[in-house]
């Protein structure tokens, strides 16, 4: 039995949107809870310096607190055990933070191999519906196989269709039921295992190894959670580590300064180890040190639920800080379907010859616009075509832009008007007088002019007509406010991509694009300093995805092109780079906002702590307590107590991010300055306050 039966009921469990797990799932949490208890081994803090110092210091805290009890150790128990304990606290609420972001990517990780089992191909040997094949289990297939899927099959794995059209269900791998064309020739010829043909049948060259497949990465992304640090994250390490060690040193040195003082002036008394390992943590930066693990996996997590593949942490990132869009018209501004609506013969041309001529040249192209003309011209008129069994076919090129067939000295092409006009030129033909103003009057209504010449006589032209995405021109609009550059990249000429651009309300264009015209234009943004995004789907766009900074491909798109990207849009929209642009930048903010508040909550703990601490061998600093706490060891207890309980509070934050608005970056950056800036300062003192006020009766 082939495999429709065995991996339908597998594939319909899988239909189900992974992007509804929930963030805080009773099951999540207690997964969470466990993992964050799991990641006290030491060598789980090896890659937080700044907790991994935390957690040394509740050991060391915690032993203190047994010697106490003995009495081998002076000091109050209860107020060391009572650090000791907020110390762990804060160490378990920082792995919390991490656990339950992996906990939301493994989570659908399950989902997504719900859909992915070991399923039976038909593997053929060549590609013909009707070839001769055997049975084979999908991991034993190799690139350059070839399988055979009809109605109902899924397909074994990620390829290219090479023969045949069919409508293939998609829900597996972008949440949505309604399916979608998947033919060999153009731009929609990618196919994804998994996915399930509901229509017609397909022959599948295999372009993936076993374990290879976008769903593979699906999977290893969101299980991923420990993914590569980006640079920006990087950065921010090496300045959390500097401060730590910075505060590290002081604390260290506040021991001897503190027994000679005692000694020399005749008050206080030495700093007890608990106090300085308490001053540290309050004085480090483990706010952010705790959260900044789940504000990167959380914001993977975030692409994720709306159907895109970041390939890599560093992709997000620099999506937040893009400010030129290349975008690839055909297949990404419009449908790409462009259909043949009229035929236009040039002056003393029959619009039959001109019909024959066209058909003759489309006859073996099986791309959706070569069909379509073969399809109107049979609407039109029955056409008596010469014997074209024995006729070579002439593809399409980048460099020709022109395609048709050649039977003996006769041949029928058809292109781009400048490519016709210069082969015809070239070989000493005449352009009719009245072909420009045909070519004009098509191109600057936005459809697309294709030229058909009979050998070296031009017969007319062809008028395909393109359609703009749905949304397209106001999401463009986003785009701009936000202050990044939009260009239309094409290989119409200029009057076409005038008008197009123009109805999408782009800022700029490129037309007659070859390849190396967009890799060339990308480069020459990135010598100027600019951060560059691309989408595109296909083969042609793959040299300037691999380019850009930002490389979004379309899953509908040629493998080639999903194969230079770093970051691959599921759903093949491409207004969803507004989405990818404002994560990224959520992501930047977040980790700024975060940092800003960290470090801002610390000069309550200033005003708590060391007054506490150091008071008695410097009466001057009592002047400090300006919250008036009720004692030295209650002051140090809620300070400690507040830099514990303030990590989960901001876990929700972390997890949502800090919302973006598309407002200029400096009243951006004032706002959030002030928000987290001044409520970095006021909440800390409030707070501590608060807790001070709750365990004053406490006998410390």
């Amino acid at each position: 039995m082939r495999n429709g039966s065995s991996c339908q009921g597998g594939f319909e469990t899988s239909r189900k949107r992974i992007s509804k797990v929930s963030s805080f799932d009773i099951a999540l949490i207690r997964t969470a809870v466990w993992q964050a208890v799991k990641k006290l081994d030491l060598h789980e803090q090896k890659e937080n310096i700044v907790m991994l110092l935390v957690e040394l210091g509740s050991i060391i805290t915690t032993i203190i607190f047994f010697l106490s009890l003995v009495h081998i150790e002076s000091g109050s128990p209860l107020f060391i055990g009572l650090v000791s304990f907020w110390l762990w606290i804060t160490v378990l609420f920082a792995n919390f933070a991490e656990a339950i972001s992996e906990g939301r990517g493994k989570a659908r990780a399950s989902s997504l191999r719900e859909s992915k089992e070991i399923i039976e191909a038909y593997k053929i040997s060549e590609p013909k519906p009707d070839a001769k094949g055997i049975l084979v289990a999908s991991r034993d297939l190799t690139p350059g196989d070839m399988v055979l899927v009809r109605t109902g099959e899924t397909i074994p794995a990620d390829g290219e269709v090479v023969c045949g059209a069919a409508l293939v269900n998609e829900a597996a791998i972008t949440g949505e039921s309604a399916p979608v064309i998947r033919e060999s020739g153009g731009d929609r010829s990618a196919v994804t295992g998994g996915t399930l043909v509901t229509a017609n049948e397909i022959v599948v060259r295999i372009t993936s190894q076993s374990g290879e497949s976008v769903l593979d990465q699906m999977i290893a992304m969101v299980e991923g959670a420990k993914r590569r640090k980006t640079p920006n994250e990087i950065a921010l390490n090496i300045l959390l580590v500097s401060l730590t060690l910075l505060f590290l040193i002081v604390v260290i040195t506040l021991q001897p300064v503190s027994s000679y003082s005692s000694t020399a002036s005749g008050m206080g008394s030495t700093l007890p180890v608990t106090v300085l390992i308490a001053l540290f943590v309050c004085l480090a930066p483990t706010t952010i040190a705790a959260l900044l693990p789940a504000i990167g996996i959380a914001g993977m997590d975030k692409l994720f639920r709306r159907n895109v593949i970041a390939l890599s942490g560093r992709a997000i990132e620099s999506a937040g800080d893009v400010n030129v869009l290349l975008l690839d018209k055909t297949g990404t501004i419009t449908y790409g379907d462009r259909q043949a609506v009229s035929f236009i013969p040039v002056d003393g041309v029959k619009t039959e010859d001109l019909i024959n001529a066209a058909i003759c040249a489309s006859y073996a192209d099986e791309t959706p616009e070569g069909r379509s003309i073969i399809t109107l011209a049979e609407k039109i008129m029955p056409c008596e075509l010469p014997e074209l069994n024995e006729a070579k076919f002439i593809p399409f090129s980048a460099h020709t832009r022109s395609s048709g067939a050649r039977r003996g000295d006769t041949y029928w092409v058809k292109g781009a008007p400048d490519a016709i006009i210069h082969e015809v030129s070239s070989k000493g033909g005449i352009i009719p007088p009245d072909l420009d103003r045909k070519v004009t009057v098509i191109a600057t209504s936005g459809g697309t002019p294709i030229v058909v010449c009979l050998n070296n006589s031009i017969l007319g032209v062809i008028h395909l007509k393109d359609v703009l995405k749905t949304g397209i021109r106001e999401r463009f609009v986003d785009l701009r406010r936000i202050g990044i550059k939009t260009i239309m990249i094409t290989g119409d000429n200029a009057q076409t991509a005038a008008a197009i651009a123009a109805e999408a309300g782009v800022d700029d264009y490129l037309a007659g694009a070859k390849p190396d015209d967009k890799l060339n234009l990308i480069r020459k943004y990135q010598a100027e300093g600019a951060m560059v995004a691309m989408t595109g789907d296909g083969t042609n766009d793959a040299p300037a995805l691999a380019q850009a900074d930002v490389a979004v491909a379309m899953n509908n798109g040629t493998q080639a092109a999903r194969e230079a990207a770093n970051i691959i849009d599921l759903d093949s929209d491409p207004t969803k780079l507004l989405d990818i642009v404002q994560i990224g930048k959520e992501i930047l903010m977040t980790r700024g906002a975060l940092t800003t508040f960290s470090i801002a909550n610390d000069i309550a703990k200033y005003f708590a702590i060391l007054p506490a601490a150091l008071a008695g061998i410097y009466p001057g600093l009592a002047a400090l307590n300006i919250m008036n706490l009720t004692s030295p060891d209650s002051a140090i207890l809620s300070a400690v107590i507040f830099n514990a309980i303030v990590i989960p509070l901001l876990i929700p934050l972390a997890i949502r991010g800090v919302r973006y608005r598309a407002v200029p970056a400096g009243e951006l950056f004032t706002s959030n300055l002030v928000i987290y800036g001044f409520g970095g300062i006021l909440v800390p003192f409030i707070g501590i306050k608060i807790i001070d006020l709750i365990i004053a009766g406490v006998p410390l």
